[in-house]
């Protein structure tokens, strides 16, 4: 028997207890109304790797840039008669190899004279880059107004691998002996 003093025990209905269940779990605040700190290191360390990436970025470029011009496109203006005859040597990179036009016309097979077909055939399924200093030596010093050519034309074929533009640059720019070739190549689109 219970003490005269204790209460008798009362059975809770269903609403009550669902009530004081409710009531004891801990409350969830949203975000706007916890009073905690925002954390920002994983923000800083997004931040510091993107600002490296970027700098490191940025040293490459001004590392891998060739020094070179690129096509004009010509006014229709009054062409006007130069007293001096220039060489205006244009180096076609196709896939049979260089094709050199001149201000005389084509260069023949194996730059001997003016005829058609490619002027320096690739030797083994690769481009000859010493024929090529050899056959720019060879018309540079064809004629006494061609000594102070400095320009020549390059026009590759699209899809022409970069190393091969890059090595064609460099067999143009100097003879074998190390004197300025053509250190001036503009780049060409052949119409």
């Amino acid at each position: 028997m219970a003490s005269p003093g204790a209460a008798a025990a009362v059975p809770l209905s269903t609403a009550q207890r669902s009530k004081i269940r409710r009531l004891s779990q801990p409350k969830e605040l949203s975000p706007d109304e916890e009073g905690g700190e925002l954390n920002i290191i994983p923000f800083l360390d997004i931040v510091v790797n993107i600002l490296i990436f970027v700098l490191a970025t940025v040293a490459v470029t001004f590392t891998a840039t060739i020094d070179t011009t690129p096509p004009n496109s010509g006014s229709g203006g009054i062409r006007q008669e130069n007293a001096k005859v220039s060489l205006n040597l244009t180096v076609l990179i196709v896939n049979d190899g260089f094709s050199i036009k001149a201000s005389g016309g084509n260069v023949a097979p194996g730059c001997e004279g003016i005829g058609s077909g490619v002027t320096i055939p690739r030797r083994g399924g690769a481009y000859d880059y010493d024929a090529l200093k050899a056959c720019a030596t060879k018309l540079k010093g064809a004629s006494e107004d061609f000594k102070e050519e400095t320009n020549v034309n390059l026009a590759p074929n699209p899809g022409t691998d970069m190393q091969v533009i890059t090595s064609a640059m460099d067999a143009l720019n100097t003879t074998r002996e190390g004197d300025p070739l053509f250190p001036s190549v503009n780049f060409a689109v052949v119409k």
